[in-house]
């Protein structure tokens, strides 16, 4: 690794689609990174080809442990999260991951390199959809109109009901950043930062019962503490349609950079940061065969 200026590559949103997994993989066989991130909504939904018994130990974590047997020196450091399209029952299997040595599991935790902090975060604010194991108020406990709150929809976890009725993003950043070094800081978020050009939604025109949807869906705590803090550079995934909406792809928030590393095109998107000039950073984009994303809504 170039433990000074170490390259960063970060997907997200594949949803278990084997074609985007595949060319992921050849692209590291051809041409390791230093670090690869998942920013979340790994896992096949109902109608992905897959049949394994564990997608992430039986597909990915074998897939990666063939790539490390190849080129065991060269095998990139990895750092993955969750994100609210994956069931939190499969959290086991991303730590088994973890013991095996493949990646770190980094979910509301922090990990320390020479030349940087990678922290993550799966948590995005109430969407329209029933499974809540990744949603959490954002601000306060305000939901936008079309979406379920928290304390509704299901879960595949049992949780603390008070951690859930009042728990926020916003409390969480502060907790998970309490040694943090701006400059050192790379953020592996799954909810983009509210009303950017990494979180619009295709929701152009819509209402319910006589309310307007809000085309912006990302997070005004993660805004916030972009602002406030100023990381160096912040992941994000989530809203796959954002970039073709907004023709951008990565935002310049005071003197952070941050990047929509998802798509909903039939490619895989990979974003390529060099960490010590973020202002360099380049997408990929690698036409795939088909797609499997699990919403119309493509968040």
């Amino acid at each position: 690794m170039n433990i000074e200026n170490p390259m960063i590559w970060c997907v997200g949103d594949l949803h278990g689609n084997l074609d985007r997994y595949e060319a992921l993989f050849a692209e590291i066989e051809n041409d390791p990174p230093d670090v690869l991130c998942f920013a979340g909504d790994l896992l096949p939904g109902w109608h992905s080809p897959w049949n394994g018994d564990d997608f992430i130990i039986d597909y990915i974590g074998k897939r990666l442990e063939d790539l490390r047997s190849k080129f065991p020196d060269r095998f990139p450091l990895i750092f993955a999260i969750l994100g609210n399209d994956d069931p939190r029952i499969n959290e086991s299997s991303m730590q088994e991951l973890e013991k095996r040595g493949i990646w770190k599991y980094i979910h509301f935790t922090h990990d320390k390199q020479r030349s940087f902090d990678l922290f993550g975060y799966s948590y995005v604010p109430p969407t329209p959809f029933r499974l809540k194991d990744w949603e959490r108020y954002d601000v306060s406990r305000f939901v936008d109109p079309g979406c379920v709150s928290p304390e509704e929809g299901s879960r595949t976890v049992e949780v603390n009901p008070i951690d859930v009725r009042y728990g926020t993003i916003r409390d969480d950043l502060a907790k998970l950043t309490k040694d943090f070094e701006p400059d050192r800081a790379v953020m592996l978020f799954h909810s983009p930062p509210y009303k950017t050009r990494l979180d619009r939604a295709a929701l152009d025109g819509m209402m319910i019962d006589y309310a307007p949807l809000d085309i912006h869906v990302g997070s005004i705590a993660i805004k916030e503490f972009i602002i406030k803090s100023q990381p160096r550079i912040t992941f994000h995934g989530h809203v796959h349609e954002s970039s073709r909406l907004t023709g951008h792809w990565r935002e310049k928030i005071g003197t952070t950079w941050s990047f929509n590393v998802s798509t909903d095109t039939n490619e895989l998107a990979i974003v390529r940061v060099p960490f010590l000039h973020p202002e360099d950073a380049e997408r990929k984009l690698i036409s795939i065969k088909k797609m499997n994303d699990n919403h119309v809504g493509n968040f």
